[in-house]
């Protein structure tokens, strides 16, 4: 199942049951963070819709479907949800389209407040490229940010083995300016350990994983990675800039 949502209408959904306060979520990651660490991914997914129940998600960039498979196969019907930022790359919409026609998932697609033409004649044009922080801000951060209101948790394929900035990214942690509870089953998982998961499960990958694109964002931000260079050295090369700000 597919939709395309705005935030109004997601929150407005999400609002039919009552979410704990943050002192509760916080505790909950006190008491189980440290159990749930060596935890197998599907465990925790497991936990996290046994606690949040319809106030859990998924959130994916559809680099891949390895979490939404795998968030599929513990509770089918789970919200998938997915920022399209009005510069995707048609590799990364085929992908979408396909993970929402082919796994019991409820897709959610988000959309900034501006559409693309509109945010040109507010800033300028190409503001990726004049001031990118405020781009990713206004496309990626702040709709997600409001689009998960309806929830008390989120998980993300976040893995440490991707950058150095995601070392210690925890299993279960408090994302502080969400003020959600932020779940990463993926975390410990090495790149090996994907690529056995996508082979096994014959679960779907963006074509341009295998174009020389191993982290796929927006078109104006992403560019092909040479042979045994840093996988995240493609996002906005030449730029003083490594993350989009939704995990910072």
């Amino acid at each position: 199942m597919t939709a395309q949502t705005t935030i109004a209408a997601r929150n407005n959904r999400g609002s039919r049951t009552e979410g704990r306060s943050n002192d509760e979520l916080k505790d909950i990651v006190f008491q189980v963070g440290a159990e749930l660490e060596l935890a197998p991914a599907e465990d925790i997914i497991e936990w996290a819709v046994a606690t949040f129940g319809p106030r859990f998600c998924v959130t994916s960039s559809m680099g891949d479907a390895v979490l939404a498979d795998l968030a599929s196969k513990v509770a089918p019907g789970v919200d998938v949800v997915f920022l399209d930022t009005g510069y995707h790359f048609v590799e990364t919409i085929g992908t979408r389209d396909a993970v929402a026609a082919t796994l019991p998932v409820n897709l959610l697609t988000i959309t900034p407040v501006q559409t693309v033409a509109e945010q040109d004649a507010e800033y300028g044009p190409e503001l990726y490229k004049r001031d990118p922080d405020l781009c990713c801000k206004l496309r990626k951060v702040q709709p997600l940010a409001e689009s998960l209101a309806g929830y008390d948790a989120w998980a993300t394929g976040l893995r440490r083995a991707e950058t150095h900035n995601r070392v210690i990214a925890p299993v279960v942690g408090w994302d502080e300016k969400k003020q959600k509870v932020k779940v990463s089953p993926l975390a410990r998982w090495t790149d090996e350990e994907v690529e056995q998961y996508i082979l096994d499960n014959g679960v779907l990958v963006n074509p341009l994983q295998y174009d020389g694109y191993p982290s796929i964002g927006c078109w104006p931000c992403t560019s092909r990675v040479a042979a045994g260079e840093d996988p995240r050295s493609g996002r906005w090369a030449g730029q003083n800039k490594t993350e989009c700000g939704i995990h910072q």
